[in-house]
């Protein structure tokens, strides 16, 4: 007698694995359905009993993290009513912080998998099909208990807090600059080679108001102009993504120093890969000297995946202290 195949949730959300052409359309925009997306890879029945769910039908860019709160609800549901672990389809302009905001929310030991496609079902190649069969694959594994979310493309299993798009089109574009991918598919067969354990829940439920969070990438002769209108803008934090190691223009530290004293102000790098410094430099608008003024440090983290974070952690009604003290410990 052979053994019940587990019960994978799928939650579609449309994208570019969902996009299709229509008659008065110009390109492609979402259309398929989760069901479309299964009759697609037949071989998915083999592996797992899937519950489509049609969560959303939207291009990444249009995906906001209230949807985000009410597909979490749904996943967490779903892992209570026995299913196993659960598949996220999407588009992939926002998957690596989509995935990133889901392992904050989905407090379970199950696999939540976020994948999508780089080339539309209208494609020679289209890779949809391949990366939704490996996302289940994965999914359904043993070996992917405990990693919370991960991001699943080209057949690499990526941790979501360190998955960028790396690339506008190429079917490889998903990279974790810092880590590298912490596993693959071999053969139909997931093999995780690095473990890490999240860190960081932010319990909030879906009807929740999620303050907004400004993001501010600092160029070489940035002025105070956006900085002056911050607080007038009705944003309840900043994230500024500052040159290497965590620099900004000595011009604008002090104005810096006065959000801070009002708002939590994130401080992170906008190389994208590599870990804010704490104590190296120590000029007007260093590290050591923002720090000072009260900004919080992003550690590892992107500005993408910082102002996740901090969104996040203030509608759940985080201190100050408690949101610095997240940060740190996603750097552990």
């Amino acid at each position: 007698m052979s053994e019940p195949r587990p019960r994978i949730a799928l939650y579609s959300l449309g994208g570019t694995i969902a996009s299709t052409a229509a008659a008065s359309e110009t390109g492609v925009a979402p259309q398929l359905t989760a069901d479309d997306l299964l009759r697609a890879v037949p071989k998915l029945g083999q592996i797992a009993q899937i519950d489509a769910v049609q969560a959303r039908q939207v291009p990444g860019g249009d995906l906001t993290l209230h949807d985000l709160v009410a597909v979490a609800a749904q996943i967490t549901q779903s892992f209570v009513d026995g299913a196993i672990g659960a598949v996220v389809t999407q588009g992939t302009d926002t998957i690596e912080e989509s995935a990133f905001a889901l392992g904050i929310l989905v407090a379970s030991p199950k696999p939540v998998v976020v994948t999508g496609a780089m080339r539309n079902p209208t494609l020679p190649g289209a890779d949809g099909p391949a990366n939704l069969l490996a996302a289940v694959q994965v999914a359904s594994s043993p070996e992917a208990q405990g990693l919370g979310c991960v991001v699943v493309l080209n057949d690499e299993i990526h941790a979501n807090r360190f998955v960028r798009k790396t690339h506008t089109t190429s079917t490889s574009a998903f990279r974790s600059p810092l880590t590298g991918p912490i596993g693959w598919v071999h053969e139909g067969r997931p093999r995780v080679v690095a473990r890490h354990s999240p860190h960081v829940h932010a319990d909030i439920a879906p009807a929740t108001e999620i303050p907004p969070v400004a993001l501010l990438k600092v160029g070489i002769g940035a002025d105070s102009r956006l900085l002056g209108e911050i607080l007038g803008l009705g944003y309840a934090g900043l994230v500024v993504e500052g040159f290497g190691g965590g620099h900004v223009p000595g011009s604008l530290a002090p104005m810096l120093g006065e959000l801070a004293a009002r708002m939590p102000v994130v401080l992170a790098s906008r190389t994208g890969s590599g870990e804010v410094l704490r104590e190296t430099y120590g000029f007007v608008g260093s590290e050591s000297d923002l720090f000072k003024r009260g900004l919080i440090s992003a550690g590892l983290l992107d500005g993408l995946k910082s102002r996740v974070l901090l969104s996040l952690l203030l509608a759940s009604g985080a201190s100050r202290d408690a949101i610095a003290k997240s940060f740190a410990e996603m750097s552990d």
